[in-house]
């Protein structure tokens, strides 16, 4: 597993870049081939350490996101999270990455049931800015709102995050 570690507003120390690399090779090499990359990003805002730990294989995404006021504890949190994801949807990981599976789950996996879909809903969408996207979602009182970006013609969602900004989901192609 290839491991990127990269620092907003804060000093990466070696000895940090050593523990999480080794603990990213204990905890996620069981899980994942070689050929996964691992992301790690801290940032610090307000004397609170955000760590963003985000895993790619396969075509799946890996994500988590863990504040704290020590960097190691931040990073701890992010890779039992990561693990947690892992386990709990373990059928759904192991039919999507096949041969870039290794395996390597413990006999206390916890067991789930398929998700239930209880409403579809359609609507019609129109063509409209960003900004329009966000006042339509705010009015409707949502956390988030599907539209047809009036610039791209492409399929968006914009979503509020936890930091009160904004976010609009664009499509790609799949790498």
């Amino acid at each position: 597993m290839t491991v990127n570690i990269t620092a907003k507003k804060i000093q990466v120390t070696q000895a940090f870049s050593d523990y999480a690399t080794k603990k990213i090779e204990a905890k996620l090499d069981r899980f994942f081939s070689s050929d996964a990359d691992c992301k790690v990003t801290l940032s610090e805002q307000k004397n609170m350490i955000t760590c963003e730990v985000t895993v790619r294989t396969a075509g799946l995404i890996f994500r988590s996101e863990q504040k704290a006021t020590d960097k190691n504890d931040a990073f701890d949190a992010c890779i039992d999270r990561i693990i947690r994801q892992i386990r709990k949807n373990k059928t759904r990981v192991e039919k999507q990455m096949h041969s870039s599976f290794k395996g390597g789950f413990e006999d206390t996996v916890e067991e789930q049931a398929d998700f239930e879909v209880v409403k579809h809903k359609k609507f019609n969408l129109r063509p409209m800015s960003e900004e329009e996207a966000i006042l339509q979602m705010n009015m409707l009182e949502h956390t988030f709102f599907m539209f047809k970006n009036a610039q791209t013609g492409e399929i968006n969602v914009v979503y509020k995050r936890d930091d009160g900004n904004y976010a609009v989901l664009e499509p790609s192609e799949v790498r």
